[in-house]
């Protein structure tokens, strides 16, 4: 079995493979004060949750944009499996060509989310991942990573409203009753949900017209769910994508 982790700012998003197969994934929140031992717990809980047992792991990936963290889980992985762990970043072969103005900045997040993204749909397409921050990757029809699009995520632009008012509460991420609200909460609830939506279908239409053709667009991370299929675009919602894609950079690594 393979372990697929992805450390994000928010959320740890963790997944076991067998063959090709998911059999669970799971999410933590991300903490720069857990111990390895905190993580392997979380871990341990999950295999358990889910009738998997830990001991059948013969390999571990993972990619990370918190450095701070990439070392304590590593480390909590090793302990529990006592198997090494393959850190996807420089050394690590992905078979993306990149063609951004320095390659080495390109977020190991978005490496992923692009390789599992050529392999699994058409291209050109566009990637978006939706967590801490909302970004869209652009692999155009020569299946080389183009480009991309970075903006505040949805989570955080709601904790800001919130933080810097003093009258505007808390919200959940829900789909409102209808665009005009009637209230503050209703009234925020469109501003954030319909606001992202209307934002993300206006992003994919200017990059369709800079690149001058139709994309394939898929959307993943912890927040697409809630705010996809208030889109008007047609976009193809997989929360596994970066576990994909971990699991096909480990699976060319292995074979090379």
């Amino acid at each position: 079995m393979l372990l697929a982790i992805d450390i994000g700012n928010t959320n740890i998003v963790f997944g076991c493979f067998k063959d090709s197969e998911i059999l669970f994934r799971e999410r933590c929140a991300t903490s720069q004060r857990s111990t390895p031992l905190e993580y392997a717990s979380v871990l341990m809980s999950a295999f358990g949750l889910h009738g998997v047992d830990p001991a059948g792991i013969t390999g571990a990936v993972i990619s990370s944009v918190v450095p701070s963290v990439t070392a304590t889980v590593k480390s909590a992985v090793e302990k529990l499996s006592g198997v090494k762990v393959m850190v996807v970043g420089p050394g690590i072969k992905t078979g993306l060509s990149i063609l951004i103005d320095n390659p080495a900045q390109l977020g190991s997040d978005l490496v992923v989310g692009a390789v599992a993204g050529i392999n699994e749909y058409s291209v050109p397409q566009i990637i978006i991942d939706m967590g801490t921050a909302t970004t869209f990757s652009v692999i155009d029809r020569n299946r080389s990573f183009q480009g991309g699009i970075i903006m505040t995520g949805m989570a955080v632009s709601s904790d800001a409203l919130t933080n810097k008012t003093s009258q505007l509460p808390r919200i959940a991420f829900e789909k409102p009753k209808k665009v005009i609200g009637t209230n503050t909460v209703d009234s925020m609830k469109s501003g954030i949900m319909f606001g992202t939506a209307s934002t993300i279908d206006g992003m994919i239409e200017r990059i369709e017209n800079e690149l001058g053709e139709k994309c394939t667009v898929i959307a993943t991370g912890g927040l697409a769910s809630t705010v996809i299929p208030l889109c008007k675009r047609d976009i193809i919602l997989d929360d596994d994508l970066l576990l994909k894609g971990l699991l096909l950079i480990y699976s060319k690594n292995c074979k090379d």
